[in-house]
């Protein structure tokens, strides 16, 4: 993992994009409350009523997570901080179409899934990990071990990444993002029993592709 990616992961690096919208501002806005102080949906109601200036609050609020989903699908911080803000950008074109039937988060996820498979899906899976590189080991680690740990994650990271796009999507969700299958199924816009049955199959196909690399 490369150290911007790892800063955007633990949410201190800021993007080298910025989302800027501008607007004129109608009179007799003093006495609204400030943006940060709304939650999701009070957010979204006031972009579309004109107060556009809360979607830069919505950016800020969600862009680590985003960013996060990104990067498990892309291979490099470039590629992850690109796709995030496609993301937003398609987010904030289609805000009006948010109807608040699930939460913001999951409505992101949602873009952020479709973004990513129709971007990465047609590299070839030994290209994009879903980390850029095993993680250093830690100060006192008895290297040979690390050394088995990393390649024990980089076949799995592998394996995932020549999954199917709704299982390789739907084992996202859950492992990295801890999605209910609730979650899941709202923002892969599919039934909750469609969720559970690719969650099954995803573990099912990576059990058969880790054991034939054993063998």
């Amino acid at each position: 993992m490369s150290s911007q990616a790892a800063l955007w992961m633990a949410g201190s690096f800021r993007p080298d994009w910025t989302l800027t919208v501008v607007a004129s501002t109608p009179d007799g806005r003093g006495s609204e409350p400030p943006l940060t102080s709304l939650d999701d949906k009070a957010l979204v109601e006031a972009c579309v009523a004109g107060r556009t200036a809360a979607f830069d609050v919505l950016v800020e609020r969600h862009q680590r997570a985003v960013y996060q989903l990104c990067y498990r699908f892309a291979h490099t911080h470039e590629d992850a901080s690109d796709l995030t803000q496609e993301v937003f950008l398609r987010a904030f074109r289609g805000l009006r179409r948010f109807r608040g039937d699930s939460a913001l988060a999951t409505w992101l996820y949602r873009i952020g899934v479709n973004v990513c498979l129709n971007r990465v899906a047609a590299r070839d899976a030994t290209e994009v990990p879903l980390d850029a590189a095993p993680p250093l080991a830690a100060a006192g680690t008895d290297p040979g071990a690390a050394l088995v740990q990393a390649q024990q994650s980089t076949r799995v990271r592998a394996a995932v990444a020549r999954l199917p796009r709704k299982q390789r999507a739907t084992l996202v969700l859950r492992v990295y993002h801890e999605l209910s299958h609730q979650e899941i199924a709202a923002a892969l816009g599919t039934s909750v029993g469609a969720v559970k049955a690719n969650l099954f199959h995803a573990l099912g196909n990576l059990r058969r592709m880790l054991a034939g690399e054993a063998r």
